[in-house]
């Protein structure tokens, strides 16, 4: 969020979690100072840097309050974002001039307080060239355990599974090329082969989604198979969590050996309040190119 609206938050902050439709702040965030998530204009300014180091024409956001934020790193994009009113949406900035339609895809919240929802996003709308996009933060604290897990968080992220498919398998039924972007909050690299339990409960994400049915949702993620580089100094992930998953159409257009993942330069993560993530990015060409 930009420093000012942190500030006239950080005045009301509260001490428990705010709900999905409350735009507040929780007191950890503000205080103590030295760990406070409120970034100067600084910060933004080297956060600028690295999406001109990007140079994406689209960008899937996740934990972004919306585009008065958004523009201070991405000042000549256009924005889609989530209408929630909670303080974190998710989104796409897309360079200017390449044509869009944004709507909601709410049913990823489950009507649950906390829950993101997705950004659904069409890029040369009703065109030979158009793409369907879904931008993504889900559900965090499960990265790894089977999704029959006692613990809660793995209910609600295995709850949000076939919410998730079922806009997979709509779009594939399309025959449309189409790509799910974002925290997916899951090691999907590292998921058992089998999607459910031999009492047929849902277990592993990838094996669910990537079903190859109907045939474009023969799903590729292109971190599959890349190595992990820590995104900043102290960082104690050792995984992917963010992914790029394409249908079988569009990942037939990827650019050979165009995978990127842009880390932070160790200063900079010294002395900034930049991200907890860092860009993974991937190249596709266009049917008329």
């Amino acid at each position: 969020m930009t420093t000012a609206t942190f500030d006239r938050l950080a005045r009301t902050c509260r001490h428990d979690y705010p709900g999905g439709e409350e735009r507040e702040i929780p007191c950890d965030l503000v205080e103590p100072r030295e760990r406070s998530m409120r970034r100067t204009p600084a910060d933004f300014a080297r956060l600028l840097e690295y999406a001109r180091r990007l140079d994406a024409d689209v960008i899937a956001l996740q934990e972004v309050d919306g585009p008065a934020a958004a523009r201070l790193v991405f000042p000549d994009y256009a924005f889609c974002f989530t209408r929630r009113e909670h303080v974190q949406n998710v989104g796409f900035a897309i360079r200017s001039g390449i044509p869009f339609r944004c709507a909601d895809y709410a049913a990823l919240g489950l009507d649950a307080d906390g829950l993101r929802w997705g950004a659904d996003l069409t890029l040369y709308p009703g065109s030979a060239r158009q793409i369907r996009l879904l931008s993504v933060h889900l559900k965090s604290g499960c990265p790894r355990q089977v999704l029959t897990s006692r613990r809660d968080d793995c209910r609600r992220l295995a709850a949000q599974v076939p919410a998730l498919e079922r806009w997979i398998d709509a779009r594939a039924s399309q025959s449309a090329p189409f790509a799910v972007l974002g925290d997916f909050n899951r090691r999907l690299t590292r998921e058992r082969n089998n999607a459910r339990d031999r009492h047929g409960r849902l277990i592993a994400m990838w094996p669910e989604l990537d079903d190859g049915d109907p045939p474009e949702a023969d799903l590729t993620n292109v971190t599959r198979g890349q190595p992990y580089s820590p995104c900043s100094l102290g960082e104690r992930f050792d995984d992917f969590i963010d992914h790029i998953v394409l249908s079988r159409s569009l990942a037939a257009r990827i650019v050979p050996g165009s995978f990127q993942q842009l880390t932070f330069d160790r200063e900079d993560s010294r002395r900034g309040r930049l991200s907890d993530h860092c860009p993974v990015a991937i190249r596709v060409s266009m049917r008329d190119e």
